[in-house]
């Protein structure tokens, strides 16, 4: 599988290989540019010296992960609520998954289904839940029946809404553009 979030190619490609690091990039996908976000996985790995790994973190002394976020660069503006949180999804994936990120949308019955499951892990409210529903679908070939209706509109076809219609700078541009336009909206 072949990302382009992080617009970075050792950072997308951790993306493209690990579910566990693009789960932790979306979680982070907030208050930061959508690439700073997506790469944070990479740096997070980098400076834990090997690959991510949920129980690992899940088990990190929390100030220590804390700080290890917070190292220049900090791995987001607020590195030490998102160590907590990067570690609360972590736990949850040790309690409920065994560690596995994957298995969160392995052996879904329907989109309806799927959403749910991410609804309920840390960090992931509606929109969250609906954005990384239709990445999976659209660039991960997790398509269980119903999945763009579950996604709402961040599932639709030829539309540049959200991280899900990122797959190359081109694309990141007409996000960013479909952002400002619905901000500008919305102040009217």
């Amino acid at each position: 599988m072949r990302i382009r979030l992080a617009q970075d190619p050792e950072a997308d490609e951790l993306l493209g290989r690990s579910p566990l690091a693009l789960l932790i990039g979306m979680l982070l996908d907030q208050q930061v540019p959508l690439e700073r976000a997506f790469a944070g996985p990479r740096t997070i790995a980098d400076r834990l010296g090997r690959d991510l790994d949920a129980r690992e973190i899940a088990s990190y002394d929390p100030e220590q992960f804390a700080a290890l976020l917070a190292a220049t660069p900090a791995v987001h503006r607020y590195p030490k609520a998102m160590a907590a949180r990067v570690q609360a999804l972590a736990t949850y994936l040790v309690e409920h998954y065994d560690g596995s990120a994957e298995k969160v949308w392995q052996d879904v019955r329907d989109g309806a289904g799927l959403l749910r499951r991410l609804l309920a892990l840390p960090g992931f409210g509606r929109q969250k839940a609906q954005i990384f529903l239709a990445l999976l679908g659209k660039q991960c070939g997790v398509r269980p029946d119903g999945w763009r209706e579950a996604a709402g509109p961040y599932g639709e076809e030829g539309v540049h809404r959200s991280v899900a219609d990122v797959v190359d700078a081109e694309s990141l541009q007409l996000v960013r553009a479909t952002k400002q336009e619905a901000k500008r909206a919305a102040k009217k």
